[in-house]
Parts: C-alpha cells; structure tokens; sequence
C-alpha cells in the first residue's frame, strides 16, 4: 500500500525520502509543472525587504545577477522550508515567519513598525496568487512590488502506474500541499477516469483551504494539519490511516 505524493519535483522526492524513513512507502503523482519566468526587474529600484512565498520563487531567480544586489535584504520567508531555500540561495538575513500568509504579513508589519519611511518591499511570486499581500501590506502603509518570476502548469494527467495502483486498490492516502495542486489533482483524476476512486480515499491537507478544494469536488474523508508544516502533515496522515503518532 501507498500514499500519493502530489506535489512536483524536487520537494516531492524530499517528501518520499521522508515517508519510507518512517515505514510508509511513496507513489509520486506531481500534478503541476514548474516554469521559470522571464523577468526583468528595474536594477535602481530600492528596497528594504524581499517577500518569498514558495522556494520554487528562489529557484526562478538563482544565479540570475540582479539577485545579488538583494542577498543583504531581509527576507521574509513563508516557512521553514522556504527559509532554508533562501539561505541556500545566498541571503544572509532570513526571517522566518509561521507557515502562512497571514504569519508572514504580521512579521512584516512588526518588523517595520518602527520604520521612518514606508517601507517599499520586493515580493518573488508565482503567477497565482493565494493572498493578496500587495494590498494587506498597502494598507499598512507600505509598497509591494510583485515580481512574478515562474509558473506552476497543470500536468493534465496521472502517470499510467498511479492510475493501474487506484485500479488495483494500492493507494491508502493522498497528500496535498497547496490549493493550486489540489484544484491540479481533482482535474487530472477526472482527465484519467479515477476521480471516484481518487476522491473516496483519505486526502491529508497542509490547510482548511486546501481542504475545502477538494471538499467542494466530493471528497468527505479530509483531515487539515494543525500547522502548516510537514512534520504535521504526517502526524495527520498517520491518524487517517488509524495508525497513531509517528
């Protein structure tokens, strides 16, 4: 038996490592494609913070040279997984939030509070926005500049095995990261004629949002994770499947 890693690559293989390391073994369905952006930003604009929702944003803009002139900013990451992206990519200021938007948009606002002049912040986003952090942070005050510098692309489809492992009943659980991804995977399921299979089976989602994506396609067996991090995500997995704290 398996659980169904839908998230794309490389976090989908992290996330497989981190499942046979605790007995459960992996079937990967990535549903969307990353596609970096071709952007070209105004190299004498100033700023006094840079804003990463997803580490697939630091894996648009690396090696590319105007991000060098950015390293010695603040960077306000979404998570702990997008923080460690950000010091990889060479920001010596990284300033981890709690795992979601609203967390981050708070960390924003405490950290500049004090500041004489509105703050004018540099945001490296998808092209689909899950929040509008340009006119939150407006409100307060300050400036965001949203730079969309990839894309996330529908697949279309679920690989032939994971279609013949629904088919043959192998497939436990499904895991779900993002509301793009979940919306991704009830379209691909449909596309491959599983979708009554796929959706009867228990969807474990890193938030209410998620959830609610695929509770609007007909799922019932939703569990949320009580924090939007991975290590919760699979205790939340594992009492689906009845099996306890991991």
């Amino acid at each position: 038996m398996s659980v169904l890693v839908t998230r794309p690559p490389p976090d989908n293989a992290a996330t497989a490592a981190a499942l046979r390391g605790a007995g459960v073994e992996a079937l990967l369905a990535p549903v969307l494609r990353f596609e970096p952006v071709d952007t070209h930003g105004d190299p004498d604009a100033a700023f006094d913070g840079v804003i990463v929702t997803s580490a697939n944003a630091l894996r648009a803009v690396e090696g590319k040279a105007d991000i060098a002139r950015l390293l010695m900013l603040p960077l306000f990451a979404v998570g702990g997984h997008t923080a460690e992206a950000a010091r990889r990519s060479g920001f010596l200021n990284v300033i981890e939030s709690g795992g979601d938007a609203a967390a981050l948009r708070e960390r924003v606002k405490k950290t500049f509070r004090k500041s004489k002049h509105a703050a004018v912040l540099l945001h490296l986003a998808g092209a689909d926005l899950a929040s509008d952090l340009s006119g939150e942070l407006g409100a307060q005050g300050m400036t965001v500049v949203t730079q969309t510098v990839y894309r996330m692309v529908p697949i279309g489809r679920l690989p032939d095995d994971v279609c013949a492992a629904f088919a043959a009943h192998h497939i436990e659980a499904i895991l779900h990261y993002s509301r793009r991804s979940a919306r991704a995977f009830v379209d691909a399921a449909r596309n491959s004629g599983v979708e009554v299979s796929a959706l009867a089976l228990p969807q474990c989602c890193l938030s209410e949002a998620i959830g609610t994506v695929l509770r609007d396609a007909g799922a019932v067996r939703i569990s949320v994770s009580p924090m939007p991090n991975e290590t919760a995500l699979f205790e939340t997995l594992s009492r689906a499947l009845g099996r306890g704290s991991r």
